[in-house]
């Protein structure tokens, strides 16, 4: 029996795939703050080469089938903040609603976890973005600050945006 699909890290023949899930995807101004006309070497720079790590999910056990998401893991901040990880995800429109959003955050867990992280911090979780507010609320995120009119929506114009935050370890294991 073969897994449905498979997490990996990203490499350079995924590139062109990861762009234009990306590009379609920030060319709607719906959910990122990336510029709908970012060009291909911005968002590289921000997707492939900022990042601690970058990850594909593809169709199939041996993850070479059909890119059907990816995500970034990075640190949140430099320096005295980097102990907290933030991450991005992009689902293919096709592949929505079957759960892979959750596969991939909580395989991003896993990492950050992996990675000495302590937290992951989302930093502008568009308000109208219904599906991933309940989706990161579900995985056990809580909005710790909503920011007025942060985001300009290419449709609906300034609505509010969400800080969510997680802590991965037990607190009790946190520095004082």
């Amino acid at each position: 029996m073969t897994s449905p699909y498979l997490i990996r890290l990203c490499t350079e023949a995924d590139w062109p795939e990861v762009w234009t899930l990306l590009h379609a995807t920030f060319q709607g101004g719906d959910t990122y703050a990336f510029a709908p006309e970012s060009t291909e070497a911005e968002i590289r720079a921000a997707w492939l080469d900022a990042p601690r790590a970058t990850y594909v999910l593809r169709e199939g056990d041996a993850g070479q089938g059909r890119l059907l998401g990816t995500y970034v893991l990075k640190p949140n901040q430099p320096g005295l903040g980097s102990h907290v990880c933030n991450c991005g995800y992009v689902v293919a429109p096709e592949a929505q609603g079957q759960g892979l959003a959750s596969a991939m955050c909580e395989h991003s867990q896993r990492e950050a976890r992996a990675m000495g992280f302590l937290a992951m911090q989302f930093n502008l979780v568009v308000s109208t973005n219904e599906r991933a507010v309940r989706l990161w609320r579900r995985l056990g995120f809580d909005i710790v600050a909503t920011l007025p009119q942060a985001f300009r929506h290419q449709r609906l114009g300034l609505v509010d945006a969400f800080v969510m935050f997680k802590t991965l370890v037990d607190k009790d294991t946190l520095d004082p």
